[in-house]
């Protein structure tokens, strides 16, 4: 049970970080563009560097709650720019979007999830937790004055 939640970091990860080199091809810049996404050329290939850096540190479990704010951050435009199945005129073409659009809203919950949780046990995040509490300097304990009475 121990790997549960380090296999659902790496399996949700996985579309993020696969989904990078598309990001810098020409006939996804093109698409994008066609849907209205505002300098094409420069944010598609922006927004696979943010979905590479939050993938990788989900994945990883470092920084992840940072790592899962960067997938939020990539999510809510894509989301919406590029799946808007309701401006869609062609039925089966709207119903793919809206399936798209639906995997990425659950997406975005699962972002928000590990933006608040983290990474877990099994994450560079928990190891260097653990390490600087080992490291950490201990603070010397006073013993209290003596009291006199006379």
């Amino acid at each position: 049970m121990k790997y549960t939640v380090l296999f659902g970091r790496i399996l949700f990860s996985l579309i993020f970080v696969m989904s990078f080199f598309g990001h810098f091809s020409e006939q996804v810049i093109r698409y994008a563009a066609a849907q209205g996404v505002l300098l094409a050329s420069i944010t598609v290939p922006l927004s696979g560097v943010i979905a590479l850096l939050g993938g990788l540190s989900v994945a990883l479990g470092y920084k992840a709650k940072w790592g899962a704010w960067l997938l939020v951050l990539f999510l809510v435009p894509v989301t919406f720019m590029m799946h808007n199945f309701w401006a869609v005129q062609d039925p089966m073409m709207a119903q793919m979007h809206q399936a798209m659009f639906m995997k990425n809203l659950s997406m975005l919950g699962g972002a928000l999830l590990i933006s608040y949780f983290g990474a877990g046990l099994l994450s560079l995040d928990a190891r260097l937790q653990a390490r600087s509490v080992l490291h950490a300097p201990r603070e010397k304990t006073k013993r209290p004055a003596a009291v006199v009475t006379t």
